[in-house]
């Protein structure tokens, strides 16, 4: 059983940044691709960004944060990280990392674990 643990949210002002973490207990992240999703209240749950996990280069970003986020795998402490710059009022939700093993990177059905997610706030 892996279990998926969020870290790094919390309250910024527009423009600001924020680090999020994604690690992992239970067993290592290689092999498993790691998506992050987030949901915002009233919304359903968005594609952000994915990292394979056999090439730290292929990574893949929704549009609406592509230029500002970044996704990184570090083997060594077994977590994925979501590098957010440039924040917006509209990046605000609850941000959640989620691992599979195939399938579409985009599509939330495809992920087999979930983290329970680390709110993000931003303000105008």
């Amino acid at each position: 059983q892996v279990q998926l643990v969020e870290s790094g949210g919390g309250l910024v002002q527009a423009g600001g940044s924020l680090r999020l973490s994604c690690a992992a207990s239970g067993r290592t992240l290689s092999g498993y691709h790691t998506g992050w999703f987030r949901q915002a209240p009233g919304k359903e749950r968005e594609f952000v960004a994915a990292i394979t996990w056999f090439d730290s280069s292929s990574t893949y970003y929704a549009d609406s944060v592509k230029g500002r986020f970044t996704i990184a795998r570090d083997n060594a402490k077994n977590t994925v990280d979501l590098q957010m710059n440039n924040l917006n009022p509209e990046d605000t939700a609850v941000y959640y990392c989620a691992i599979h093993r195939s399938g579409s990177f985009f599509v939330r059905g495809n992920y087999d674990y979930w983290g329970q997610g680390t709110q993000v706030t931003v303000s105008a």
